[in-house]
Formats: structure tokens, sequence, C-alpha cells
């Protein structure tokens, strides 16, 4: 059940973001931000991405929220793959 967000000129907040999920914004060059359940977090393939944005942002998420350095399809497809979706 991820979705992506897009509420026009409205900044999101954390008071978005229902219980046992968390955000995260995805994109190599447009970061776009998607709500996602907190169980995507202990997925093996997952964890892999993290490691990268970890590589590639340190602890610094330039969104303020968790970056993930990576194309919105591959993101998509990973997450629906592991039943994010």
């Amino acid at each position: 059940m991820g979705r992506s967000l897009s509420n026009g000129s409205r900044t999101p907040t954390y008071t978005d973001i229902p219980k046992g999920y968390f955000a995260i914004y995805v994109g190599e060059q447009e970061k776009k931000r998607h709500v996602d359940p907190v169980s995507l977090l202990s997925k093996p393939m997952f964890q892999d991405l993290l490691h990268q944005a970890e590589e590639e942002f340190g602890y610094n998420y330039p969104m303020g929220a968790l970056t993930i350095p990576c194309s919105e399809d591959v993101f998509t497809d990973l997450a629906s793959g592991l039943g994010a979706f």
C-alpha cells in the first residue's frame, strides 16, 4: 500500500503519515515523496538501498527525511515486489 504523495503547494508534515508507515524521498534528480509501510525496512533488498543512501548522503538527508538515490521506477518495482504496494 505504498503511495506517492503530491500535495500541490502544501508542504507535507509528519502528521500526514499514518501509524505504521514512514516517509521517504526517491529519485535521482527530482525527488518524489512516498509513504510506505515500516515492514519494508526489514527487507534485505531495501536495506541495500539504505546502504547506498548512507554512502551518498551520510545521515544528512537534504530533503529532511530518508532519501533514496535511485530512479522512482526502480524503487516502485522493488517496493511492489517486496509487498509494499
